[in-house]
């Protein structure tokens, strides 16, 4: 009788292990389905979802509400990865307002093309951001998965000034609650934000999320030596130390203070060294945006107060090649962001060999060691000068720390781990 039911056991779990080889092996479709696929982090982490999945053998679409091929990662040009994009004739705001709601609109457009216009075949939906399309992803006649990542909750990263704007976000913020506890499947970017999701959405405490920690896609960055851009014509002549910042052009990256910090600096360092350091702040800059335009000029204006100005250079969307310079002859970078949910430049940087002075808050917590691959600071351009001032005062920590940066990135964030980390999610939801 036991040996029955031992040979019984050993037949389910030989069918089970059939069962899950077969349908690994067949091609799953997936869509992903992002508002604006322009160059970001949350950009970062789609484009590097759809190739590595397809790399797996995945049938892999991206949707999109707007695609400008001057401004994106050169992956969405391949033409193998099929970019789709509809809808980007719906505004983007009303007289400079309601972007929200906008953005809700144009991706409920696009789910209802996807859906009912199309004819695309597919099984799994990737969904970030906007979670609104969720319900109408549910019209489809046959039942699809989908996957929703939360890199953070969108109700946390708008401002509620005045009255109207709170009663505006009020049935929004509501909605994307709503629809988020909707998707089959959600993942975050990081343990901290996934303690902010159970602390903003109280209704979903039923829901399983799991952490999926974005990856490096390290292509870009280990270009053979003949392909590698140097720093002649991005920095001036005479530079003996350079720090760099490297985010996009928003308010809410707090770019100021690495300006503020280097002023601090300058107090206490001679005249003679002075001359040697500079600033570069570089990031994703889009002319449609009219906060990229007026943060741009607001800090070009704030290092003239500062009397930094002969000392730091402005860059906007900075190619691949140039980035990867930067990172390469920078003795750290500047992470300036507050409760950032998880923050990709670190890596870069790490992987890069640079270190990383960051924000003690956030994703930066999970990625950057203090001590040992960066610091960790409170957001004040005094801790943040200090900082600066060990690297400058110590070439041989700052190269420690960029080797000890890039084992950490190896061994952590490696996009073998990502890839297949999340084909095993999609696996789970086709089955």
């Amino acid at each position: 009788m036991e040996l029955n039911l031992f040979k019984q056991d050993m037949f389910s779990t030989w069918v089970s292990a059939a069962l899950f080889k077969l349908f690994s092996c067949r091609m799953v479709r997936v869509v992903f389905l992002h508002p604006d696929l322009g160059i970001g982090g949350a950009e970062r982490l789609v484009v590097d979802a759809a190739v590595s999945l397809r790399s797996r053998g995945c049938s892999v679409q991206i949707w999109t509400a707007h695609h400008d091929p001057r401004h994106c990662f050169p992956e969405t040009l391949d033409p193998d990865l099929n970019v789709v994009c509809v809808g980007d004739w719906l505004p983007t705001s009303v007289a400079g307002y309601l972007h929200a709601l906008c953005a809700y609109l144009r991706m409920i457009y696009v789910a209802l093309y996807l859906v009912f216009l199309s004819g695309v075949e597919y099984d799994v939906v990737f969904c970030d951001q906007v979670s609104v399309c969720i319900p109408v992803l549910r019209l489809s006649r046959r039942r699809k998965k989908v996957l929703f990542y939360c890199h953070f909750p969108d109700q946390l990263l708008t401002q509620r000034g005045s009255a109207f704007k709170k009663m505006y976000r009020a049935p929004i913020d509501r909605l994307e609650e709503l629809t988020t506890g909707m998707a089959d499947m959600v993942l975050v970017n990081s343990c901290f934000t996934a303690g902010v999701f159970r602390e903003t959405f109280r209704s979903l405490d039923r829901v399983q999320i799991d952490v999926l920690y974005p990856s490096l896609n390290t292509h870009t960055f280990d270009r053979p030596p003949e392909e590698e851009q140097g720093l002649e014509g991005l920095i001036p002549e005479g530079v003996s130390c350079l720090f760099l910042s490297l985010n996009r052009y928003e308010r809410k990256k707090s770019l100021g203070l690495a300006l503020e910090g280097l002023s601090v600096l300058r107090a206490h360092v001679s005249p003679e060294d002075w001359v040697g350091l500079h600033l570069v702040v570089a990031g994703g800059y889009d002319g449609r945006v009219i906060e990229n335009v007026q943060h741009y000029t607001e800090l070009k204006e704030l290092a003239a107060q500062l009397g930094v100005d002969n000392s730091v250079t402005f860059l906007r969307s900075p190619s691949d090649s140039q980035k990867v310079a930067l990172l390469r002859g920078s003795a750290a970078v500047l992470y300036t962001p507050s409760r950032e949910h998880f923050g990709i430049v670190p890596l870069e940087a790490m992987h890069c060999g640079c270190p990383v002075i960051a924000v003690s808050s956030g994703g930066p917590l999970e990625s950057v060691v203090h001590g040992e691959t960066g610091f960790l600071c409170e957001p004040t351009a005094e801790a943040f000068s200090l900082a600066m001032e060990k690297l400058f005062r110590d070439p041989q920590l700052g190269r420690d720390m960029g080797q000890a940066g890039k084992r950490r990135v190896q061994e952590k964030f490696s996009l073998e781990a990502f890839s297949d980390q999340l084909h095993g999610y999609i696996l789970r939801l086709s089955l």
